[in-house]
C-alpha cells in the first residue's frame, strides 16, 4: 500500500481500519483525544502525523504500530531486505525504517533510526513493556533512562528495560544513525505506552 510518491499510504490504511471497526472520524477522534480535523487530514494524507500522534490514534482502535504498517500482506517470511524495502514509520523529521514490517509473527523489531541535529523523541519520556537496545553507527545521541543520562557516540551501545522512562536527543551537529532492536515488536498493547520509534 503506497502513495503515488512511493511512501507507505498512512491515510488509506487508517481509513480502512477505522471503517472495518465501524467508527466515524468523530468517534475515533474522541477515543484518541485528538481533533476531528486531525483524523480527516491524516486520512487525506494532507499531514504526516508524528509517531506519537499516530500511536494515540492507533491505540484508540486498538492496533499496534507493527500491525498498522504490516497491512494485509500475507507474503512468506524471507531472510533479506534491501534498503528501499524497509518500511518508514517516522514522522517526516525523524526517520525510523522498520525491517521486515510485513513478516507475520515477528517477535522483535529492528529499526534503522536517523536523528537530524537538534531532534529528539519528544518532551514526554516514553515507557512501555519490553526491552530495547541499539548501537550508534554515526554521530552522537543523548539518552536518558530514568535518572541516568549519557551521551553515546559511534560504536557505543545501550540496552535497558523499556518500562523505565526514556528519551533520545541528538545534541550534536551531525545526523545520528542508530540500529536498534526491541521486543516485543509492538509499541503497546493498546494502552498509553509509547516507544521512541
Amino acid at each position: 500500500m503506497q502513495t503515488p510518491q512511493g511512501g507507505f499510504d498512512v491515510g488509506t490504511r487508517l481509513r480502512q481500519l477505522r471503517n472495518a471497526r465501524g467508527l466515524s472520524q468523530r468517534e475515533l477522534a474522541k477515543r484518541a483525544g485528538v481533533t476531528n480535523s486531525t483524523i480527516s487530514l491524516v486520512e487525506q494524507n494532507s499531514v504526516s502525523p508524528s509517531v506519537s500522534s499516530l500511536k494515540k490514534i492507533l491505540d484508540a482502535l486498538p492496533v499496534s504500530i507493527s500491525a498498522f504498517f504490516a497491512g494485509e500482506d500475507t507474503s512468506q517470511p524471507r531472510p533479506f531486505y534491501r534498503a528501499d524495502e524497509l518500511t518508514e514509520i517516522g514522522d517526516g523529521h525523524l526517520s525510523w525504517r522498520l525491517v521486515a514490517a510485513r513478516q507475520p509473527g515477528r517477535s522483535m523489531s529492528i529499526i534503522h533510526e536517523r536523528y537530524p541535529p537538534g531532534s529528539d523523541s519528544g518532551e514526554e519520556m516514553f515507557e512501555h513493556e519490553g526491552e530495547e537496545g541499539g548501537v550508534v553507527v554515526a554521530g552522537e545521541i543523548e539518552i536518558t533512562v530514568s535518572e541516568e543520562v549519557a551521551v553515546l557516540g559511534e560504536g557505543d551501545a545501550y540496552y535497558f528495560d523499556s518500562r523505565l522512562p526514556h528519551r533520545f536527543r541528538n545534541i550534536g551537529e551531525a545526523e545520528c544513525v542508530i540500529v536498534s532492536a526491541s521486543t516485543p515488536p509492538t509499541f503497546s498493547d493498546g494502552g498509553q505506552e509509547r516507544h521512541h520509534v
